[in-house]
C-alpha cells in the first residue's frame, strides 16, 4: 500500500486525542443500553422452556455464557485496531483480510443494524418520557410516542454533530445515573433478601452458575436472547481516531466494557431473581406478564414506600429512559464514522466524508444517520406495529454477521505472524476464530428460529417475517454494493483499500508516527 493512500486514511479530519480510556469505556458501555437491555431481556431469558420447566434461576449462568463470544470478538477488535486504528472498523479490517466486497458488506451490516435499532431505542425513549411524568395515555399513544421518539433522535443527532467531547460529557452524566441506579436496585433487593424482608425470595447460590439440569436446547435458546444485550461496546472502537492513543486505547476500552457489562448483568440478574423469585404469579420472573419490563413490575416492592421509595422508583424509570436515550446517541456515533470511513475510501459517495470545520465531526454522515433513522422509524410505524417489532428482532442476524466477520477477519489477517508468540496465537488466532465460529452458529440457529412462521408477528408464504427482514437486509446490501460498484469501481478494484495481512505492516521509520495514525503502516499492496 502506498503512503499516499495511507495518508488519505489518516487525514479524515476527526478531532484527534479527544477521548481517553475512561471516556472510551463510558461510550462502549452506554451503547449497550444496560438498564433497558436488562429490563427487556432478563424476563425472557428466565422463561425460556427447559424440558417441562424453565431456565429460571440459571439465568445468571446464561449471562456468563453469552459474555464469552462477545469477549472473544472484543479481543478481535482490540488486535485488529492495533494494526489499523480506522473508524471504519469491520469495514476496513474485513476489506484488508478478505477483499473489498466482504469489507463493504461488513460496513453495511453495521449501518443497517444501527438504523434498525434506532427505531426501537427512540420508541422506548419516547414512551418512557411520558411514563416518567405519569402521562400514561400519551405513553400508550403510538402517535405521541413516535413524536417524542423523533424529538430524541433530533436532539441526539445534534449533540453528535456538535462534537465528540460534548457527546462524551453527556454520556458521563447519563451512564452515571444509569449505573448508580442499577447498583442501588441490586443492593436494595439483596439487603431485603438476606434480611428476610422479601416474601417469595430465593437465597442466591453458586448452583445458579452450574449448567446441571439445563438442556442444550434451553442453553442455546436463552443464550440467543442474552448474547445481544452485550451488543454496542464496539462504539468504543469506532471512535478510535478520536482517542488519545488510537492504536491501543479503543481496544482496551472494548475489552474492559464487555467485562464491566458482565459484572453489571450478573449482579443485577442475581439480585432480581433472588428478590422476585421465578414464580409464575405476582412479581415472579416466571410470570410472562412481567417479561417486557421486569424493573417496572418489581420496582415498588424493592424500594418500598415513603419519600425514598418514591424517589428511587422514579429514578429507576429515569434509568431506563437515560439508557435508551444514551444508546440512541451512541448508535449514531459509530454509524456516522463507518460511513465516513467508507466514503474516505470511495466505497460510498464522498460527500459522507465531509468533516465540519469547527466541530470536527462527520457532519453529513451524522445528519444522514439521524434523517434516515427518522424516516425508517416513521415509515415502519405507519406501515405496521407488527412489522416494526419483527424488524427490530431481525437485527440479531445483522449483529451476528458483522461481529462474526470481524472474528474471522482477525484470525485470517494475522495468520502468518501470530505464530511468533503463544500470546499472539491465543489473542490473534484462537479467541477471535472461536468468537467468529460461535457468532456464525448463532446466526444459523437464529435464522432457523426466525424462519418459523410462528416466530414473531408476521409471516409471508409460510416463512417468518423476522427471517425475511434480516436476510432481506443483507441481500439489499448486496444489491446496493453491486450498484455502487458499477457507478464507482475504484474502491472495488482495490485502488483505495487493497487487501493486506499482518506481514505487510512495518514500523514507521525514524521512530515517528504519522499524525492520527497507529504505529504501523502497510508496506505495499499484495
Amino acid at each position: 500500500m502506498s503512503m499516499t493512500s495511507e495518508h488519505q486514511r489518516e487525514s479524515k479530519g476527526l478531532r484527534a486525542g479527544a477521548i481517553g480510556l475512561v471516556g472510551s469505556v463510558v461510550v462502549g458501555i452506554a451503547s449497550t443500553a444496560p438498564a433497558y437491555s436488562l429490563a427487556a431481556s432478563l424476563g425472557y431469558v428466565v422463561i425460556v422452556q427447559n424440558g417441562s420447566g424453565i431456565v429460571g434461576v440459571k439465568a445468571p449462568l446464561i449471562m456468563v455464557v453469552a459474555f464469552l463470544p462477545m469477549y472473544f470478538i472484543a479481543v478481535a477488535y482490540s488486535e485488529l485496531n492495533k494494526a489499523e486504528p480506522d473508524c471504519g472498523t469491520t469495514f476496513t479490517w474485513a476489506a484488508r483480510a478478505f477483499g473489498t466486497r466482504t469489507g463493504w458488506l461488513g460496513g453495511w451490516g453495521i449501518i443497517a443494524a444501527d438504523v434498525i435499532v434506532m427505531a426501537n431505542l427512540s420508541q422506548i425513549a419516547g414512551s418512557y418520557t411520558f411514563s416518567l411524568f405519569g402521562l400514561d395515555t400519551l405513553a400508550a399513544s403510538t402517535f405521541w410516542s413516535t413524536v417524542a421518539g423523533i424529538v430524541w433522535i433530533v436532539v441526539m443527532t445534534y449533540i453528535c454533530y456538535r462534537g465528540i467531547e460534548v457527546s462524551v460529557r453527556l454520556q458521563y452524566a447519563l451512564l452515571g445515573v444509569e449505573v448508580a441506579t442499577l447498583v442501588a436496585f441490586a443492593l436494595f433487593a439483596l439487603v431485603k433478601v438476606y434480611s428476610g424482608d422479601a416474601p417469595g425470595s430465593i437465597t442466591p447460590s453458586l448452583a445458579w452458575l452450574s449448567p446441571s439440569g439445563l438442556s442444550l436446547t434451553a442453553i442455546v435458546s436463552a443464550t440467543l436472547i442474552a448474547v445481544f444485550i452485550y451488543w454496542g461496546w464496539d462504539t468504543a472502537v469506532a471512535t478510535n481516531e478520536e482517542c488519545h492513543d488510537p492504536a491501543t486505547t479503543p481496544g482496551r476500552a472494548a475489552v474492559i466494557s464487555t467485562v464491566l457489562l458482565l459484572l453489571t448483568y450478573a449482579l443485577v440478574s442475581v439480585a432480581t431473581i433472588a428478590f422476585a423469585g421465578v414464580g409464575t404469579t405476582g412479581i415472579g420472573l416466571g410470570n410472562v406478564n412481567n417479561a417486557d419490563d421486569v424493573f417496572a413490575a418489581m420496582g415498588h416492592d424493592v424500594f418500598g414506600g415513603g419519600v425514598v421509595g418514591w424517589i428511587m422508583v422514579h429514578l429507576l424509570a429515569i434509568c431506563v429512559l437515560t439508557s435508551a436515550s444514551a444508546s440512541t446517541q451512541t448508535t449514531i456515533l459509530p454509524t456516522a464514522r463507518t460511513s465516513l470511513s467508507m466514503a474516505a475510501f470511495k466505497a460510498i459517495p464522498e460527500r459522507f466524508a465531509r468533516i465540519h470545520p469547527t466541530y470536527l465531526t462527520p457532519s453529513d454522515s451524522t445528519i444522514w444517520m439521524g434523517g434516515v433513522s427518522i424516516v425508517f422509524y416513521v415509515g415502519l410505524t405507519l406501515l405496521s406495529a407488527n412489522i416494526l417489532a419483527d424488524t427490530i428482532a431481525a437485527v440479531g442476524l445483522l449483529i451476528a454477521f458483522y461481529y462474526g466477520l470481524t472474528g474471522f477477519a482477525c484470525a485470517w489477517f494475522y495468520r502468518r505472524t501470530m505464530w511468533r508468540k503463544p500470546r499472539d496465537v491465543l489473542m490473534q488466532g484462537v479467541l477471535p476464530l472461536l468468537g467468529g465460529v460461535l457468532l456464525l452458529a448463532f446466526f444459523l440457529i437464529a435464522a432457523k428460529t426466525y424462519a418459523d412462521p410462528s416466530y414473531g408477528y408476521t409471516s409471508i408464504a409460510g416463512v417468518g417475517g423476522v427471517f425475511l427482514i434480516g436476510i432481506g437486509s443483507l441481500l439489499l446490501g448486496v444489491v446496493l454494493m453491486f450498484v455502487y460498484q458499477a457507478v464507482s469501481p475504484a474502491y472495488f478494484r482495490g485502488d483505495t483499500l487493497p487487501k493486506a495481512h499482518s506481514a505487510d505492516l512495518v514500523l514507521v521509520g525514524g521512530g515517528g508516527r504519522p499524525e492520527g495514525c497507529g504505529c504501523r503502516t502497510p508496506r505495499s499492496a499484495p
